[in-house]
């Protein structure tokens, strides 16, 4: 072990140390004002009844140098899908601290706790619901060279797109030509919470669930719902679940599609994103990449490249 650094285990007090770290550590704009909120969704462990049954398993380790200054830290955890693969949530090494080996001896750290914890492959991407990226940005392309040089295999990409907030259209006559529909749009609250979940669990799944449940009922976060006349879901949009700046997840179902209820329910959740201050939004992991340019003029901004490996 090289002594002008060492790895130690991570616990919780040094949380506010390691969001300090990040705001320096990670080197686009975008990523290091929301430090605070990448660090406490990646170790957030509570949970969310009704979707997830087991907690969470998670990992970290911090690097440090005399005077127990922290110059390093990764996060980790097991995918709640399948407990074969672990996660690297997060890497960030201090810009001066940087081609010392700090990344290097942090990440055979993590891959041996993820695999004491069962893992035999693992992934450079996000483990949805609790995830900051969908992968590597490939803006940090020093992170890019790493995962090639230490063995990682690239999988398929992801991107996300950016929505300009300044020039939403209002949903006034929108929402007015579903109600004579007989459909209501509403933001959802706590009270919505079991039956959305039953909802997205038989429509798209346990991580959506986890994304919606976790933006109801919070600060910066927020999720809209289309319902017929009779309280059924028609689908929802969510933004807010994994950082404040982030549009998603958004789903209707089949038989709702083509009346403009995801138009509303999206520009809904944006709208709320601009009036907390912010002028752009990114949607996350996109899919339909056409729907989203159609209806607010979003862009393809950011692109992830995931990668993995056998332990």
């Amino acid at each position: 072990m090289d002594r002008e650094f060492w790895i130690s285990e991570l616990t919780d007090d040094a949380l506010p140390a390691v969001i300090e770290l990040c705001r320096v550590a990670l080197d686009l704009p975008e990523d290091a004002a929301e430090a605070a909120e990448i660090v406490h969704r990646l170790r957030d462990t509570t949970g969310t009844e009704g979707w997830q049954s087991e907690p969470r398993r998670l990992t970290g380790f911090l690097a440090q140098a005399p005077g127990d200054r922290l110059i390093g830290v990764v996060l980790g955890s097991v995918s709640h899908r399948d407990s074969s693969i672990g996660h690297v949530d997060l890497i960030a090494v201090h810009p001066g601290e940087r081609r010392r080996g700090v990344a290097r001896q942090m990440l055979a750290r993590v891959e041996g706790a993820l695999a004491g914890l069962g893992a035999s492959d693992v992934v450079l991407a996000g483990n949805a619901p609790y995830y900051a990226w969908p992968g590597i940005d490939v803006r940090y392309t020093p992170a890019i060279c790493a995962a090639m040089a230490l063995g990682f295999t690239q999988d398929q990409p992801a991107w996300n797109m950016t929505a300009d907030l300044r020039t939403l259209a209002p949903t006034g006559p929108d929402e007015m030509r579903l109600a004579g529909d007989g459909v209501t749009v509403r933001r959802a609250e706590p009270a919505d919470v079991p039956s959305l979940t039953e909802f997205v669990l038989a429509n798209w799944g346990s991580g959506w669930a986890g994304e919606i449940t976790h933006s109801i009922g919070r600060d910066r976060a927020g999720c809209w719902l289309a319902l017929e006349a009779d309280g059924k879901l028609l689908g929802f949009a969510a933004y807010g679940s994994s950082r404040p700046t982030w549009f998603g997840p958004m789903g209707t179902t089949p038989a709702a599609r083509g009346r403009g209820i995801g138009s509303v329910l999206l520009r809904r959740c944006l709208s709320d994103q601009r009036a907390a201050g912010h002028e752009t939004a990114q949607i996350g992991w996109v899919g339909p990449v056409p729907f989203y340019s159609a209806t607010v003029g979003a862009r393809v901004e950011r692109v992830f490249f995931l990668y993995r490996k056998a332990l």
